[in-house]
């Protein structure tokens, strides 16, 4: 089990408890660069809510 960072939810993550399934988070897409001072694991519903309030840019026309 282990401990959000930011919220101190129990939740499992299976890179940080030894599983042998990809973790939960690998299913999100990549929309956000997690902030510099988020040490360890974030629960799900706070790394959604983090994606969420973060919406990523429009992407420049090539």
């Amino acid at each position: 089990m282990s401990i959000c960072t930011r919220c101190g939810a129990g939740f499992g993550c299976s890179m940080a408890d030894g599983g042998s399934e990809p973790c939960w988070c690998t299913a999100l897409p990549p929309a956000v660069a997690v902030p510099l001072d988020a040490a360890g694991c974030w629960c799900p519903d706070c790394l959604r809510a983090y994606i969420a309030a973060h919406p990523k840019p429009p992407s420049e026309p090539a």
